[in-house]
């Protein structure tokens, strides 16, 4: 959530910063929220003058009703007067903050400093690696179909089109990349592992930015009003919700698997064939806390943490700085990392690193203290994919399919497959 003391001591930053995202309606929007919050200070101030009138006249009273046993009738009708004064700017209070609140929760994060300004077009290359094959080839699809492992249409016949059903060895390979990257990011990278629900409360889902902007994106239950997570960032970053935080323990790093449901997937009908784009997928995700001053070097690391799973599965990828016009609501840099897929003639981005300042903190109210009875702060957050499945799957059987139809399975992944090459059906 924005930070209103900045926007109220440093306006011209804040709407400079905010005027670097594609979103033509939020200088009006942040116009809102000054009017809001400048209304709201002078009642603050109002009511402070009243309560402090009225303790005085407390004692004052106190002194009447001892000389004639009751207040003056004029007396205390004045009172009742200044108790009603009181009680309607009270309530007119009440509705300003609930109304600014309401508002602040459509501000996106400010972009840092360092984030590049413009659209997709400006994205630089911050780094590759490996070597992209050329393009063309079958592509994955009719790679899984002739190998028997992946089944769109009986996904489809069961849940629509975006939910595709993994078969066999292709069932399998779900569930070793899963494996895989668990054990990387908790043996190698430091990250405790969690299971977490798979549906969350509103209050959460509003904690991490998805709502309240992006709620008709979501998938929702009734009459519980629960959502099915869209990223396990969801629950793993509302687990320090309401907690005051030892500065010692940080930085604090958790990875979870869950699988994700996101309503929007595919549904400007772009990019729809296979696994490019589908409403439910598998994904390990990364989520980190620090000490502010730490997030830079923070966010590096978890970078670090995505690549080596592509590295080992030895994808060709790429890192891309995200330009502020692109940036993800809540994000204030975002680093994307896309691997190579030669048939389908594209990058396909795979992994969102972001960092988030104090942005989600701020909404989840997670706190430090940096010290021993020192004043509490926000931490920052961080998350990234590490690494999301459909695309990765879709890279690995374009850029490892062999001439007799096979698909050879990268090292680090045979012992969790038990093989080291995935067969056409039928096949030896």
């Amino acid at each position: 959530m924005i930070d209103l003391k900045q926007l109220r001591s440093a306006p011209d930053q804040v709407r400079a910063a905010l005027a670097r995202r594609s979103d033509p309606g939020i200088l009006d929007l942040l116009a809102e929220l000054q009017e809001l919050d400048g209304r709201r200070r002078v009642l603050a101030t109002q009511l402070d003058g009243l309560k402090a009138q009225r303790n005085e006249y407390a004692k004052a009273d106190a002194q009447l009703v001892k000389q004639h046993g009751k207040l003056p009738a004029e007396i205390a009708e004045q009172r009742r007067r200044h108790g009603l004064q009181i009680a309607t700017l009270e309530a007119e209070l009440r509705n300003i903050e609930t109304v600014l609140e309401a508002k602040a929760l459509f501000v996106p994060n400010l972009p840092l400093a360092d984030v590049p300004t413009g659209d997709a077009s400006a994205a630089p290359v911050v780094r590759t690696w490996g070597t992209p094959a050329p393009a063309g080839g079958t592509p994955h699809w009719e790679i899984a179909e002739r190998l028997g492992i992946l089944d769109l249409k009986r996904g489809a016949k069961l849940s629509g089109s975006g939910f595709p059903v993994f078969v066999g060895a292709g069932a399998r390979l779900v569930r070793g990349l899963l494996g895989f990257m668990l054990d990387l990011h908790t043996r190698e990278h430091g990250y405790v592992e969690c299971a977490p629900p798979f549906l969350v409360r509103r209050e959460i889902m509003q904690g991490t930015g998805q709502l309240p902007k992006f709620e008709e994106d979501a998938y929702r239950t009734e009459p519980d009003d629960l959502f099915l997570v869209p990223t396990a960032e969801v629950p793993l970053t509302n687990l320090l919700r309401d907690e005051m935080l030892d500065g010692a323990s940080l930085p604090r790093a958790f990875v979870a698997y869950t699988p994700c449901f996101r309503r929007e997937a595919g549904a400007a009908g772009k990019d729809t064939r296979g696994l490019l784009r589908v409403h439910q997928f598998d994904k390990v995700e990364l989520v980190r806390f620090c000490r502010p001053q730490e997030s830079g070097a923070e966010h590096e690391k978890l970078v670090g943490h995505a690549e080596e799973v592509l590295r080992r599965l030895e994808l060709p990828y790429r890192v891309v700085l995200i330009p502020a016009g692109e940036l993800g609501f809540a994000n204030a840099k975002q680093y994307d990392l896309e691997v190579w897929a030669p048939a389908v003639g594209a990058w396909l981005e795979v992994s969102s690193a972001s960092v988030y300042t104090d942005y989600q903190a701020r909404r989840a109210n997670i706190r430090f203290r940096p010290a021993p009875g020192a004043k509490p702060e926000f931490v920052h957050t961080l998350n990234a994919s590490g690494v999301a499945l459909p695309r990765t799957i879709a890279a690995l059987l374009e850029t490892r399919q062999q001439p007799d139809g096979s698909v050879s399975v990268p090292p680090a992944l045979v012992p969790y497959l038990g093989t080291d090459r995935l067969t056409p059906a039928g096949a030896s």
